[in-house]
């Protein structure tokens, strides 16, 4: 119970810390935290996906499309982003459940493959539409909710990401969350149950999408531009590195590994072009030497320590 109060409190304040961001943080960084609220969501969404058993590789699919519904919508129609934000995660989800019917009765490898594909298509199709998306030089000109000013787009990210945290987090731990995990642990003994694998499957999908549309949609009005590239096959695998290297069997690994792996480069200095392989070297190492995630670190160091500690405690004197 003491450690549960002492992480609520810890966890409070983390949050009134980083509300207090802008107001001692320099621009630049604060237009990275606001990067790291949009791939935080995205990643934790993915996590969602993963938990119903589901390891997706074209998870920044679902981002490219409510980028690009919302962008499209705000511009050409001149709709307000404030409600193509949200009809972009819609038409995310939309997408989840129309491939989720077909992509249901995948499992392993054959789904991942699959979702790669997927993610693919996706991106290619949304450069062959010039006069709507921009094509592949990528869609300029696209409304943005406060202007140039960094420091409203923070506190919206920011406020966006709890939420979007607090309502997956809630999702897990409940009653459809146990079915995601038990379908993922043995689909035979969830049917035998009388659970709809294909409909679990096709609702963490759904939830997934969604939530990685908000992100999108979100990212598109604030950055002004998007490309296919930036919704690509790289974006989709970086999205698995940050939640292996966090740690897939914790809630918050995707946001421990989003965090400390998107900075990485920008940590770097001159050698940031060396940063794909240091991630792809923090990736090897977390799955030889530490399984569990990043966020295991913590409990492995006071174990060891305990050990050492018991160690040195033991008495060796002659009877």
């Amino acid at each position: 119970m003491k450690r549960e109060k002492a992480t609520r409190l810890g966890l409070i304040g983390l949050i009134l810390l980083l509300y207090l961001g802008p107001s001692i943080l320099e621009s630049y960084y604060v237009h990275l935290a606001s990067m790291v609220f949009i791939y935080v969501m995205v990643a934790s969404s993915l996590r969602t996906v993963y938990i119903s058993g589901q390891f997706s590789l074209g998870h920044a699919a679902y981002m490219a499309i409510g980028a690009y519904t919302s962008a499209v919508l705000a511009k050409s129609l001149h709709w307000a982003p404030w409600c193509t934000i949200p009809i972009g995660g819609i038409a995310a989800a939309g997408v989840a459940i129309g491939i989720g019917f077909p992509f249901s009765r995948l499992r392993a490898v054959y789904f991942s493959m699959a979702s790669l594909f997927f993610g693919i298509t996706v991106t290619s199709s949304a450069g062959l539409a010039p006069k709507l998306t921009g094509g592949f030089t990528g869609l300029h000109g696209i409304p943005r909710l406060f202007g140039f000013t960094r420091t409203p787009y923070y506190y919206l990210f920011l406020t966006v990401s709890l939420l979007v945290l607090l309502v997956l987090y809630r999702i897990e731990h409940s009653r459809i969350g146990m079915t995601f995990k038990g379908v993922a642990q043995s689909h035979l003994a969830a049917s035998s149950r009388g659970i709809n694998e294909a409909g679990v499957r096709i609702t963490a999908l759904a939830i997934g999408g969604f939530f990685a549309g908000i992100a999108g949609a979100c990212y598109a009005h604030y950055a002004g531009f998007i490309a296919p590239p930036q919704f690509g096959v790289m974006t989709s695998i970086l999205l698995v590195v940050y939640l292996i290297a966090g740690g897939k069997g914790g809630f918050a690994g995707p946001i421990v590994g989003t965090v400390i792996l998107y900075l990485t480069p920008y940590a770097m200095g001159g050698f940031q072009g060396y940063a794909p392989f240091f991630q792809a070297a923090v990736l090897i190492a977390v799955i030889f030497l530490i399984p569990e995630g990043m966020i295991s670190l913590p409990g492995q160091i006071r174990s060891w320590l305990s050990a050492r500690g018991g160690r040195k405690g033991v008495s060796f004197d002659a009877p």
